[in-house]
């Protein structure tokens, strides 16, 4: 099967946490490469950001990134992007001009400004259109954070229209397929729960490898049960903590991802200035970049001396995830208090890397996180709130310890092998229901 993937805004080669990339890249990299393992070929349509881009990139076997330019390269974010939307379809169906007749099967958007790309594409090819939405700007709008600006009407209406377009719906959870259905009429048939996965491959728990005598080497997954090997794991991580720049015998809270309103990293900060009793506070390490607002990480070590906690807080630019994983391992609690998530594939990953999450009961994150027994779900973003919550789960190690237990095998449940298989039988079924409508021809 052929597809073609449009992914206006970000491109899956970018890195994620910064600007506008972030889970949605993982998604779609991580989505094509499984489909690529099961024979499909991808080529992922994204705009151009740089004059310095080759026009097409083999990205891996399977896969192609084609770069179309629409607009300047640079000084765009995704607000700014409705108005190249016609430069970047024009290059989108030139692109495919080259190309024998018929040769997609089936268009997948990403993001609504995708999916106004794609349903002019699929109207030309006369193929299915599949969409995933990642985020709603009613459901957003819905929950703002404070001092947040609402989605505009435009985009509302642009995701109206693909909704009622698109052959098929792809939702990350079931609460995602409720909020088409109800926010946006989408027809429940042509909607379809397809959970994201994780690379259990790479987000695993921290494992040491020691001399056990005669034995040789040991492998031990954190967390054990016997002394010798709890020992080495404790060492490992004070190693990688060492090597990361992070303090061996602190606690250490991790936010990853874009430092922006809608993330809630100011509600980890005032946290810390809430900080319940006389314990220590935990450091604070935020990795990741700007989002929106050029200034946002500076507001955020402003907002860390005004709460007197700037001592406790440590950024650091985003990593890839070969490095990311390391972060998860190293620290003792990854929190997530986005105002609004469709999945959340941070909670998912640091879970499958064996550390507990303190998550936002919000969106996906409620189907990610199991409230006490991988992490714990808090509800609503009150500082003391999540105060409270992390120094509670900082200050029982047994606890922590059996939800780390917990952590890896609850993420066991998200696979992209699995997704890609579904997401293939989407496209079938949007392909039935594209000739059933008429539109499809001979």
């Amino acid at each position: 099967m052929r597809v073609a993937m449009i992914t206006v805004h970000t491109s899956p080669l970018e890195q994620p946490g910064t600007g506008d990339a972030g889970g949605m890249n993982v998604y779609v990299l991580e989505l094509s490469r499984a489909l690529a393992r099961r024979g499909a070929e991808v080529e992922i349509y994204t705009r151009a950001t740089s004059s310095a881009q080759p026009k097409v990139v083999d990205a891996e076997p399977g896969i192609k990134v084609v770069h179309i330019p629409a607009g300047p390269f640079e000084g765009l974010d995704k607000n700014d992007l409705p108005g190249q939307l016609c430069a970047f379809a024009a290059g989108v169906l030139r692109a495919e001009a080259h190309r024998p007749v018929d040769w997609y099967d089936v268009v997948h958007t990403h993001y609504w400004l995708s999916g106004q790309v794609g349903w002019l594409a699929t109207e030309r090819w006369d193929v299915p259109l599949v969409h995933s939405m990642h985020t709603m700007a009613r459901v957003k709008n819905a929950a703002l954070a404070p001092g947040d600006s609402p989605e505009p009407m435009v985009r509302v209406v642009g995701e109206e229209q693909v909704v009622a377009e698109a052959d098929a719906l792809v939702a990350n959870t079931e609460q995602e397929a409720e909020d088409l259905v109800c926010g946006y009429d989408a027809d429940p048939d042509r909607v379809h729960v397809v959970p994201p996965g994780v690379d259990t491959r790479l987000f695993a728990p921290l494992e040491a490898r020691f001399d056990a005598g005669d034995a040789g080497p040991r492998t031990v997954s954190c967390p054990v049960d016997d002394a010798e090997g709890g020992a080495a794991v404790a060492a490992a991580r004070r190693t990688l903590r060492e090597r990361l720049g992070l303090p061996p015998d602190r606690r250490v809270v991790l936010f990853a991802g874009r430092v922006q309103l809608l993330k809630g990293p100011d509600v980890l900060v005032r946290a810390l200035g809430a900080w319940p009793g006389t314990t220590a506070r935990p450091l604070l390490a935020v990795l990741g970049g700007a989002s929106g607002k050029a200034t946002a990480v500076r507001e955020l070590e402003a907002l860390a001396w005004q709460e007197g906690v700037t001592d406790d807080v440590l950024v650091r630019p985003p990593v890839p995830q070969t490095e990311l994983v390391d972060w998860f391992r190293a620290a003792d609690l990854v929190a997530v208090p986005s105002h609004n998530e469709s999945f959340g594939l941070v909670a998912a990953e640091a879970l499958a890397s064996g550390t507990p999450v303190v998550a936002a009961a919000v969106g996906g994150l409620r189907t990610v996180v199991a409230d006490g027994e991988s992490g714990v779900l808090v509800h609503g973003h009150d500082p003391g709130d999540w105060a409270r919550e992390l120094h509670d789960l900082l200050a029982d190690d047994r606890r922590r310890t059996r939800m780390a237990r917990a952590a890896a095998a609850s993420a066991a449940r998200f696979s992209w092998d699995h997704a890609a298989g579904e997401v293939l039988a989407v496209y079938e079924t949007a392909r039935k229901h594209h000739a059933e409508s008429g539109r499809m021809g001979p």
